[in-house]
């Protein structure tokens, strides 16, 4: 059971990763791997209520990977952290299938509550690197995040979210397959559709004040007209 379910999630990284070139070199030169096998043997080691030991190996895996996973947090399979180093997991995340976290990627909490204050991730979900999804928010099936957005309300299934804080860049996938860091070849910059909407509404505001103004001076307006080159 534990070799089948390491070969799948070997695969599992081939089929996301194409600098991977073999199943050994994933085996021996992938953190995000590494750091699965020990969060496995923590979180065994938490629900048995050995919560000191827990935390001894998953800061051992941390020391070892860069990437911290809190004992307690629920990882489903094929799981893909890419690069890794900076990754933080908190308490009550849970991850489902075929999630793929990139390098700088926080799933935080934002208060002192005992109960749920981590994200929840379904399944098929990327988040790029750096992004921050904090609080027990809940990200859909499928949706994207792109690098260093910061996630703070619940994110539909589908959807690629940007920005700070994240809003939806494309409403659904135009495109199907993995995406490496939630990208579409079609993306739009946010950035560039904020200034394209605030120059559109300056243009409209500019073409109402020369309608008041030729209403309220025509003769002023016309001679302005006159005397444009």
């Amino acid at each position: 059971m534990i070799f089948k379910r390491l070969r799948e999630e070997i695969d599992s990284i081939r089929a996301r990763d194409p600098a991977a070139r073999s199943g050994l070199e994933i085996l021996l030169c992938y953190p995000g791997l590494h750091v699965l096998m020990f969060h496995r043997a923590a979180h065994v080691a938490w629900r048995a209520r050995l919560h000191l030991v827990a935390r001894l190996v998953s800061q051992f895996g941390r020391f070892l990977t860069g990437i911290e996973i809190h004992p307690a947090a629920t990882i489903g399979r094929r799981l893909f952290i890419d690069h890794g180093s900076g990754v933080v997991i908190g308490e009550t995340a849970e991850i489902g299938d075929d999630v793929t976290l990139y390098h700088g990627v926080t799933l935080g909490g934002t208060s002192l509550d005992t109960g749920k204050r981590h994200p929840t991730l379904q399944n098929g979900v990327i988040v790029g690197a750096g992004a921050k999804i904090l609080g027990p928010v809940l990200v859909g099936t499928n949706a994207r995040i792109g690098a260093n957005a910061v996630v703070l309300s619940d994110v539909p299934a589908g959807v690629t979210m940007v920005g700070i804080p994240a809003r939806i860049a494309l409403a659904k996938r135009k495109s199907d397959g993995f995406h490496a860091y939630g990208c579409d070849e079609d993306l739009p910059d946010p950035v560039l559709r904020a200034v394209e909407t605030v120059r559109n509404e300056l243009n409209r505001l500019q073409a109402r004040i020369d309608e008041l103004e030729a209403e309220r001076w025509p003769a002023g307006a016309e001679a302005a007209k006159g005397e444009a080159p």
